[in-house]
């Protein structure tokens, strides 16, 4: 029933942005946690970055100080915003809804492709 769907993804140049987008809809659980994780072919998906209830965040060190995570209750959107994005960066981005009830929610994952 809980359909997350990312958006924003694309092919971008070193030291460009990109602003990623998931917006939310059937969530029926309180939420513990929203985050971005992202993958490469070959790899074990990594979490980027994370943001609890309270507001506090989470980001991985390769990415601090460039991405920021954010949401928007009004809107049920979580964002990515993607700053001084590097080639390192080149990934699939899934956002992640966690659950207090101790389960949680993938949306379909948006492509990021950053060329040096």
């Amino acid at each position: 029933q809980v359909q997350l769907v990312e958006s924003g993804g694309g092919l971008v140049q070193a030291g460009g942005s990109l602003r990623l987008s998931c917006a939310a809809s059937g969530i029926i659980f309180s939420i513990n946690a929203m985050s971005w994780y992202r993958q490469v072919p070959g790899k074990q998906r990594e979490l980027v970055a994370s943001i609890v209830s309270g507001g506090i965040t989470n980001y991985a060190d390769s990415v601090k100080g460039r991405f920021t995570i954010s949401r928007d209750n009004a809107k049920n959107t979580e964002y990515l915003q993607m700053n001084s994005l590097k080639p390192e960066d080149t990934a699939v981005y899934y956002c992640n809804v966690n659950y207090f009830v101790g389960s949680s929610s993938w949306g379909q994952g948006t492509q990021v492709t950053v060329s040096s």
